[in-house]
């Protein structure tokens, strides 16, 4: 009998490892999750529940999944894997029976000698198995990592002289005590929290004013220290765009309360010493020829307090590498809009530590801190004990930038009001537009419209004599090009990110606006897709494609962060791509005067709120909406993203 059914069992093995090849050779699963089914049976007995589960596990940490859980495995993840029921019925028959529940396929899977239960002995199995969820070990062991520092950042508390903090805070926010809005000053309340404690998380959408809030935490962070000059204190962001962005509005921010806080604190002084904002990779330092960066728990950073912006961008591998290098008497503050779309890869670390940060759940204890540090009263509505870290985690709630049509539409989006959302489209109010039933045709005429701007400037050349001159027409060029994109859900296709691109060079071309012959012209947008420490260019950088002053017939790839320029030879760059057009998750920390958000034609995961969200929330001034024929508006916004982590219940509701 047991050989019959060790037969029966390999017979099964063979059909789906036969069902698995066709997928992939079909692309309905990747090469990659296949090969890695395969080096998991290779590495003990394979069982056609293993070999399951690994393919799925795989393919949905491409997806941005950091582990499968067992009950969507007993129910049949063909939806979270954007197959047909169909495709995972053929798998199931395949593989023969298999364990309906949960439960079981947790015994099955903690059979297997590839996996490791973490209430058994760790063999440094490449599966790792923590209730009913099955993990790749290196995100098990991210997922553990950051929920234990967070904890034990959550938890400790600085001692605090509330009197002096309330004398500073109504200084920093003296304008702002003349306020005509309902509730308390989120973001005063925002600088006392994150006073007092060695982690804060301050979110908020578009216009909560983020870094406003931040450069008064600054200034407070320097009153407040026993000596102001000696404070280490680090910027940092996901890319380099964003990271200038951060420096050049807190840079902004503090010269302006140099004269409110006058000789009291020579902010000036202090706010030339914090140094530039780096890229994440920059501060920890990465290396070209491995994973592992340069800072880690060892080699700690040398900061006292990091702030982070962007961070629904941080996946989670980041996110663990960079509290593992972070000192514990450091401060972290992590700045970015909980409801924007998380990473391309693995996590969605922000989301997962404010995923209720609107409710708030503030206990007595932090109430009476906060009225004694700031004066503000948290309303009965907010009270409750959500856990340590909801003590350290500030939603900021009014909007001073988005209050007309673009705000509006984002707050619908963001609700799933696709009703409302509609309305506020159709209304035909200056700042919004909807191209409905649109055509390719219909984006290349907002193209030459919104490029020609940058375009004219281009053609119209540098002025004759000087190096500064062609500098300074450099950054013209450059903040001319920033101020239009188009944005795609996807990358494939003709309303993909590839084919708009080359549809918009033709455009641009047939317009006598460009000479795109060959690789690289005189006006190529190009987009950064690998980090290149050599050259000093970073994944997601944007740079455009000029002449050479001091050689001529060489091109450069110029790029502007903030307000300085600087340029690498384009024959030097490999890891490029036009960039007219960029995907709606490349296009974060990024903002424009005029964003076109075009929506494809095939409805799939893709295409959720949270990226409609994120799309509009990229324009300051004009939004356009191009989307063909049928409810793709309407079913993006009634589809969330969901990202299977267990990292919300690693992070045990414990206050202090």
């Amino acid at each position: 009998m047991a050989k019959h059914e060790a037969t029966k069992s390999e017979a099964n093995l063979a059909l789906l490892w036969s069902e698995l090849a066709r997928l992939s050779e079909t692309g309905e699963l990747r090469r990659l999750s296949y090969a890695f089914a395969r080096f998991i049976a290779s590495l003990g007995a394979a069982t056609p529940p293993l070999v399951l589960a690994s393919s799925v596990l795989s393919e949905l940490e491409g997806q941005g999944h950091s582990c499968l859980l067992l009950s969507d495995l007993a129910a049949g993840p063909a939806a979270m894997l954007g197959w047909e029921d169909e495709q995972w019925k053929l798998l199931a028959r395949a593989a023969g029976p298999l364990p309906r529940t949960a439960q079981g396929w947790a015994q099955q899977l903690a059979a297997c000698q590839q996996v490791w239960d973490v209430s058994a002995f760790d063999y440094d199995q490449p599966l790792v198995l923590d209730g009913d969820r099955l993990y790749l070990r290196r995100y098990w062991r991210d997922e553990m990592l950051v929920a234990q520092a967070v904890r034990e950042r959550a938890t400790k508390r600085r001692a605090v002289n509330e009197e002096e903090v309330r004398g500073w805070l109504d200084m920093l926010f003296a304008q702002q005590n003349e306020r005509t809005l309902e509730g308390p000053d989120w973001q005063k309340l925002a600088c006392a929290i994150a006073l007092r404690g060695s982690v804060a998380i301050i979110t908020g959408g578009p216009g909560t004013g983020k870094t406003y809030t931040v450069a008064r935490l600054l200034a407070l962070l320097f009153a407040t220290a026993p000596e102001a000059g000696s404070q280490r204190i680090a910027l940092a962001a996901p890319t380099g765009k964003a990271a200038a962005r951060l420096k050049q509005s807190i840079d902004k921010a503090l010269n302006e309360l140099a004269d409110k806080v006058g000789s009291q604190l020579p902010l000036r002084e202090l706010t030339l010493r914090m140094g530039a904002a780096r890229t994440l990779h920059s501060l920890l330092g990465a290396r070209p020829d491995t994973r592992a960066f340069a800072h880690h728990r060892g080699n700690p950073l040398d900061v006292d307090v990091l702030i982070v912006d962007e961070a629904s961008m941080v996946h989670l591998e980041m996110m663990a590498s960079l509290l593992d290098a972070l000192p514990p008497t450091a401060t972290l503050i992590l700045l970015g809009d909980k409801d924007q779309l998380a990473s391309v890869e693995a996590g969605a670390v922000l989301g997962d530590l404010c995923h209720n940060a609107g409710a708030g759940g503030y206990t007595g204890a932090t109430c009476d801190y906060v009225l004694a540090s700031s004066g503000e009263v948290l309303p009965a509505e907010f009270l409750g004990d959500a856990g340590a870290l909801a003590q350290q985690t500030v939603m900021l709630r009014h909007s001073r930038r988005f209050g007309g049509p673009i705000g509006q539409l984002a707050l619908a989006v963001n609700a799933g009001d696709a009703v409302r959302a509609e309305a506020v489209l159709r209304a035909g109010e200056a700042g919004v537009r909807w191209i409905e039933n649109a055509q390719q045709q219909h984006v290349l005429q907002l193209a030459q419209s919104g490029y020609g701007s940058y375009l004219d400037v281009l053609n119209t050349g540098p002025k004759a004599g000087l190096n500064t001159d062609h500098e300074e027409w450099v950054r013209q060029v450059l903040q001319r090009f920033e101020s239009f994109r188009i944005l795609c859900a996807v990358r494939d296709g003709e309303w993909g990110v590839a084919g708009l691109n080359e549809a918009v060079a033709r455009r641009l071309a047939q317009a006598g606006l460009l000479c795109p012959n060959g690789e690289w012209y005189v006006g190529r947008p190009v987009m950064v897709t690998r980090n290149d420490y050599a050259s000093f260019v970073y994944n997601g950088d944007i740079g455009l494609t000029l002449p050479d002053p001091a050689r001529p017939g060489t091109l450069r790839v110029y790029f502007l962060e903030g307000d300085t320029v600087r340029s690498v030879l384009a024959t030097r760059l490999r890891n490029v791509e036009t960039a007219f057009a960029m995907t709606v998750h490349k296009s974060q920390g990024s903002e424009f005067r005029h964003t076109v958000l075009a929506l494809p034609r095939e409805r799939g995961a893709v295409l959720t709120r949270e990226l409609v969200y994120t799309g509009i929330t990229r324009a300051s001034e004009m939004f356009t909406l191009v989307s063909p024929p049928g409810a793709v508006m309407a079913e993006a916004i009634a589809q969330r993203t969901h990202r299977t982590s267990g990292l919300r219940g690693m992070i045990a509701p414990t206050s202090r």
